[in-house]
């Protein structure tokens, strides 16, 4: 009797986890799914997401969601397989081909990921994320000059993904085009302020300055020879200069950027609006603006002062983060004077 009790309400337990399985959305599947891969369990994961393709067959986050992990465990064969029946699929979005893409790059299949990105752009054109992709890509077999292309493409169809900032501010860095290094790195933290690779981009801002400030050739080359808007801006910069003297520091910098914006506000402000320009502005006139460059130079120059300054200054720093926070950074799509 004992074991026939027991042996019913085990069946009645798995009748009941079968229940609730079976009334589980497409969100929780994928919620418990990505719990289990965040936990290194990408074997569970899998597992979770192919029961819930039992209850929903083809849906297309599932099935996004497993070569997304299958990827993530390293099982490229898996993720490869579901990633071409995807992107074969009416419905298949941007994602279906960054995650395929992904995976190309990882087995350095570069030929079938270099037509991926072309179909794929081709179908999503204001897809930012593939244009950064894909310019990564061509990075890994030395076409850096395709790749900025693809990075300058995808600023220009998508300003508001921060991807191609960053990837094309480290470009210009190291091929000496400090002017675009400034502007693209700055643009980046200020759209993705919370991350290691904000960090990364304000070390390069100030080694940016370091190298803006000590010599007037970059700029003068674009005074002579840049677009218009690049000859505006240099012009609006040399006016600025003064000769310096002593270390960097936040206040050195706040100074030239202060005269820069002024000389910009009174010449060139309404002939080429810029969100970067105008943002410093009203940062400016609101008196954060040197709460603002503390933030973007200070820490890194010397963590020890900054903390000081933050200290003698709390209430103007408060102001400055709790706007920051409340205020979304965009760059308007008509705003694109890059470099290419």
């Amino acid at each position: 009797m004992y074991s026939m009790k027991k042996g019913f309400l085990l069946f009645i337990s798995i009748i009941t986890v079968q229940i609730i399985f079976a009334q589980q959305s497409v969100d929780a599947i994928r919620k418990d799914a990505m719990a289990s891969a965040q936990q290194q369990d990408f074997a569970g994961a899998i597992q979770t997401l192919e029961q819930g393709l039992q209850q929903y067959p083809d849906n297309l986050e599932l099935m996004k969601d497993e070569a997304y992990i299958a990827f993530l465990s390293r099982d490229y064969s898996r993720a490869q397989d579901i990633g071409k029946k995807i992107i074969q699929r009416s419905d298949a979005d941007f994602q279906s081909y960054q995650i395929l893409g992904m995976t190309y790059k990882a087995i350095a299949e570069y030929k079938d990921a270099d037509k991926l990105y072309k179909e794929g752009i081709k179908k999503f054109p204001k897809s930012g994320v593939l244009y950064c992709d894909y310019g990564d890509m061509l990075t890994q077999y030395d076409n850096k000059k395709g790749a900025i292309l693809q990075w300058e493409k995808g600023i220009a169809e998508d300003p508001n993904y921060s991807g191609n900032y960053y990837y094309a501010s480290k470009y210009y860095a190291d091929n000496n085009n400090i002017f675009w290094s400034t502007v693209y790195g700055e643009i980046f933290v200020n759209i993705e302020s919370l991350s290691n690779r904000t960090t990364e981009i304000k070390n390069l801002l100030l080694n940016d300055y370091k190298n803006l400030l000590s010599t007037q050739a970059n700029l003068n080359a674009l005074k002579n020879g840049g677009n218009n808007f690049e000859k505006a801006v240099a012009t609006s910069m040399l006016t600025a200069m003064e000769t310096e003297t002593g270390d960097i520091s936040p206040e050195m910098i706040t100074a030239f950027r202060t005269r820069f914006l002024l000389n910009w506000e009174n010449t060139n402000a309404n002939l080429f609006p810029y969100k970067l320009f105008d943002y410093s502005l009203q940062l400016l006139r609101a008196g954060m603006f040197d709460a603002y460059n503390q933030w973007l130079f200070g820490s890194i120059i010397n963590k020890n002062k900054f903390d000081n300054w933050v200290y003698t200054h709390d209430e103007e720093m408060q102001t400055f983060t709790q706007m920051q926070r409340n205020v979304l950074f965009k760059m308007p799509v008509e705003q694109y004077y890059g470099n290419n």
